[in-house]
């Protein structure tokens, strides 16, 4: 049955529960045929109600802070793979009690936090994260491979041999790639990283790799991982943000007003792109709503305004095959993972309520916020 959004508020985060499932299954069928562990990045997916789920199918998962790790061990039950730009002292041994991998993003952090580490009750495992200054990222924001970039060790920083105790690096380029792009990423970190990698246990190939996505080949993603872990006798992590939760629910939203701006029709609606889909102005991209197109000449068209105060808070511009009612209900697609983490209350306006369409076809809403949310931010 398809979901019913009449008896689902508005505006609401819905997850498809058999959307997600069906991802999970692809990953664990890449794990096994290939040998490698996938983990789950919380900056793209951190919806704790699916993690019973998610952890049938994946291998743990990892954290970029503090907060993510505490909620890896409370809601997923097993320890992070953790890895920050750089530690707070006053956090770190919370933070180190929360893992069983810890990488560092400088020699000067490791230098700093290697004796905590070795005298840690129990193992944690250090790695390095690497910077290979190869990365086929079109948007800077999102290249961790530009020049000045704060992200990783360039191989000149390292020297002949690994510092004492490394057991991994970790390289993160990729954004929403396919195998084809890892294979040529690889080729640069094999060049300049690859002596070192017959030095370490594991290489975390970072996120990136969307293999839930349509025609991702995942015969060749397997034949890489074989590769890499017959020539340099290690273990090969993903850790992948977008291909959790891509393509597995939608944001509902409603129109509010309908108004003339100098010969421009826009419909205001009850979410904000700025507070709620803010990749979609970072990016940035256009997301697709349910019965539209890009704007066609002749047909009813509108453009997307949020109900912020700032000015460039619209999306341009959709065409119907009817025109808009104050009233109508809108639905976003593809709205699950990184979405989600990423909303705020800019403006006080309030957050979208998150709820699951069940495999029995029922709603749960999870989630609803309201003023106190913004009250104890400020």
């Amino acid at each position: 049955m398809p979901i019913d959004f009449s008896i689902i508020p508005s505006p609401c985060f819905v997850l498809d529960e058999k959307l997600l499932r069906k991802n999970l299954e692809l990953l664990n069928k890449v794990q096994i045929d290939s040998g490698a562990e996938i983990i789950l990045a919380l900056k793209g997916f951190s919806m704790y109600r699916m993690f019973p789920m998610v952890k049938k199918y994946l291998s743990g998962a990892t954290a970029s802070s503090l907060n993510e790790a505490r909620l890896i061990v409370e809601e997923m039950g097993c320890l992070a793979h953790t890895y920050c730009p750089a530690y707070k002292p006053e956090e770190f041994q919370e933070i180190l009690g929360y893992s069983s991998h810890i990488t560092f993003n400088s020699l000067n952090q490791y230098k700093l936090y290697k004796e905590e580490v070795e005298a840690s009750e129990k193992k944690v495992s250090m790695g390095l994260r690497i910077n290979p200054q190869y990365a086929e990222v079109s948007t800077d924001m999102y290249n961790p491979c530009v020049i000045g970039s704060r992200l990783g060790i360039t191989r000149e920083l390292i020297g002949d041999k690994l510092p004492e105790g490394i057991e991994g690096l970790h390289s993160h380029t990729m954004c929403e790639n396919d195998s084809y792009v890892l294979e040529r990423t690889l080729v640069h970190i094999e060049e300049k990283f690859g002596d070192l990698l017959h030095q370490v246990k594991w290489l975390n190939l970072g996120g990136g790799h969307l293999m839930t996505r349509e025609g991702y080949d995942h015969a060749h993603l397997v034949s890489i991982i074989k590769r890499l872990k017959s020539t340099y006798n290690i273990e090969i992590i993903l850790e992948p943000g977008s291909a959790i939760a891509w393509q597995t629910g939608y944001l509902r939203s409603k129109v509010l007003d309908i108004v003339d701006a100098q010969g421009v029709d826009v419909a205001i609606l009850d979410i904000s792109f700025a507070a709620h889909m803010p990749d979609t102005l970072e990016m940035p991209y256009k997301p697709k709503v349910w019965g539209a197109t890009d704007a066609i000449p002749g047909k009813p068209t509108y453009r997307l305004g949020g109900m912020t105060c700032l000015a460039g808070d619209y999306m341009a511009d959709y065409s119907f095959e009817k025109p808009l009612n104050i009233g109508d209900t809108l639905i976003f697609d593809d709205m699950i993972h990184y979405t989600m983490v990423k909303t705020t209350t800019f403006n006080g306006v309030g957050l979208p309520s998150m709820g699951i369409w069940h495999e029995d076809d029922t709603f749960e809403l999870v989630k609803s916020f309201g003023y106190e949310v913004f009250k104890e931010k400020i």
